[in-house]
């Protein structure tokens, strides 16, 4: 089989089996669970926890000990099986051990099949710039494919397609597995998920390269030596401005599917497209993304790095201030334009932000520097906006049960707002066409 169709097959199942659930958990957890704001934040919260140790771990057994393409695989079976627990959890304490059980397996796969696809491009004589990209892109193609089929199989209302049945698609499987349809999510990104695992023992070796020589101190086999960069103010201010960010993507994949679902609980939207196909809706956002992937070279060019990273923060504000007004019938326009400019926000930051290490800082730790800014986005700053939107939501935006939706996205809007007020003041960096070139090339 060729080498770029089964490598393409890997990165589209990689994010199927997390899309599956990611964006629709806040549903469960609230409409299925009943569960409070908090409760559900500490649970989301389980991705930045999982991503402040487990990639740097892996990375060593894949460095020295394990092939990693058996880890990967072994990690992703592992997975897979945690998620066919989690319906039968009725305790929101105890969900937050298993998805961070979950989440311990699935957060370092993302870097792992990364590497993987490098190792057997470079093996198999290919330009991995050139090709590793369309390959990459069918990742968030799996991502959205795998919110459409959420939408549709665990979606309390019966689509209209299936309406001539007499019976949800959704409803039949729940008769099978005998649980709520909105725990479908967690079986079908399980059963995949499991499929990948076996899948993953099939692809080519990829052995440890021992990369890490065998008198660097523990320190530096951690990737610790990175943390020197914090000795820079304008280092510092990066880090810090990462980790702001990466609290901004948690608000918006936490509550995003949650926010159109409770349209339902309003007569005149009951039965609107957006609340029957809410994820769909979401999934906007995915399509959105791998177009302005395309944009970045351009904007990059013309702009500069903090320029580009900036327009990501003025997206942001636009995201959740379209969120706020919008609604699914007069505001839908709002709602749509909200997950266009998703892609903005999202991909500006982490791509700018990516090349900026990759041209201020040494060689030497430069990888390190890498696993850093994922650290501070992925980790500590998706801990503290999962724990503090949480607590946020249920003290001031939440009253008799009933969630203030329009001050919550308000309330996100004026703090994005603020982060990049205080980033274009504060952050000073000047643009170097070069830069650019030096790393596309």
């Amino acid at each position: 089989m060729n080498i770029k169709f089964r490598l393409t097959l890997m990165s589209f199942l990689q994010f199927f089996v997390w899309g599956a659930w990611l964006i629709t958990i806040g549903t469960y957890c609230f409409n299925a669970k009943g569960w409070t704001g908090a409760e559900f934040g500490a649970i989301f919260s389980t991705l930045g926890l999982s991503s402040l140790f487990m990639p740097a771990l892996t990375g060593i057994l894949a460095d020295k000990w394990i092939n990693a393409e058996r880890l990967y695989g072994i990690l992703h079976v592992c997975y897979g099986l945690i998620l066919l627990y989690v319906p039968k959890v009725e305790d929101p304490n105890t969900l937050f051990y298993v998805i961070f059980g979950a989440m311990i397996c699935y957060m370092p796969t993302i870097s792992l099949s990364n590497s993987i696809a490098y190792t057997i491009l470079k093996n198999n004589k290919y330009d991995v710039v050139k090709v590793f990209p369309p390959i990459r892109v069918w990742g968030t193609i799996g991502f959205i494919a795998a919110m459409w089929i959420t939408n549709i199989f665990s979606s309390p209302t019966p689509p209209s397609i299936f309406k001539d049945f007499g019976l949800s698609v959704g409803n039949a499987i729940s008769d099978i597995s005998g649980s709520p349809i909105y725990a479908n999510q967690f079986y079908i990104a399980a059963f995949m998920a499991i499929v990948l695992g076996i899948y993953s023992f099939t692809l080519p070796k990829c052995p440890p390269q021992k990369t890490i020589s065998e008198d660097a101190t523990f320190v530096e086999q951690l990737g610790l030596t990175a943390f020197k960069l914090f000795s820079s103010y304008k280092m510092v201010l990066f880090f810090v401005f990462s980790m702001f960010l990466g609290g901004a993507l948690q608000l918006t994949n936490m509550y995003g599917d949650a926010f159109l679902n409770d349209f339902a609980k309003i007569p005149e939207y009951k039965e609107s497209f957006v609340v029957e196909y809410s994820t769909i809706i979401m999934s906007i956002s995915q399509v959105s993304e791998t177009l302005f992937i395309l944009a970045i070279p351009f904007f990059l060019k013309r702009f500069g790095i903090k320029q580009v990273m900036l327009f990501s923060m003025i997206a942001w504000v636009l995201r959740f201030g379209l969120f706020a007004y919008g609604d699914p019938v007069g505001g839908l326009w709002m709602i749509i334009l909200s997950c266009i400019v998703y892609g903005m926000a999202f991909d500006f930051f982490n791509i700018s932000g990516s090349l900026f290490i990759e041209t201020t800082t040494d060689s030497k730790i430069r990888s390190s520097a890498q696993g850093l800014f994922m650290m501070m986005t992925n980790g500590v700053g998706a801990y503290l906006g999962s724990k503090i939107s949480g607590f946020v939501i249920d003290n001031y935006f939440t009253h008799g049960g009933i969630k203030d939706w329009h001050n919550t996205w308000l309330s996100f809007a004026i703090y994005a707002l603020i982060v990049a007020v205080a980033f274009a003041v504060l952050f000073k960096h000047k643009h170097n066409p070069k830069d650019v070139e030096s790393v596309s090339h």
